[in-house]
């Protein structure tokens, strides 16, 4: 694993884990999350991200996500993943995750479909 990839491994194995502090700690204050195609974040901020993941996310008993495929290209971390939990049957997503300085600034989630 090289060292831009550690942040993102440990916001996947908290998010696993269902641990919100460590989660949140994966990343910078200023975090923009992007669902695609959209052009404006869905989340900004730490404080939207804690909350979003306590009330819309870790109350899914059955929520999990494993890593399909991992490419590194500069500072981006790109993860095709499968998400379980969230759905009658698990589905398929690309993530790109951008870091900078140990900690996660942006990150754009690509649906399969």
């Amino acid at each position: 694993m090289t060292d831009i990839t550690v942040p993102v491994q440990r916001q996947l194995d908290a998010y696993n884990a269902k641990d919100l502090a460590a989660f949140i700690a994966c990343y910078h204050a200023d975090i923009a999350i992007y669902r695609m195609p959209a052009t404006e974040p869905a989340l900004k901020g730490r404080e939207a991200l804690a909350d979003f993941y306590k009330t819309e996310r870790f109350t899914i008993a059955a929520l999990r996500a494993e890593v399909l495929q991992r490419m590194v290209v500069g500072n981006k971390v790109i993860d095709h993943e499968k998400v379980h939990g969230m759905a009658e049957q698990a589905y398929q997503v690309v993530v790109v995750y951008e870091v900078q300085d140990g900690l996660i600034v942006y990150a754009w989630f690509y649906p399969a479909e």
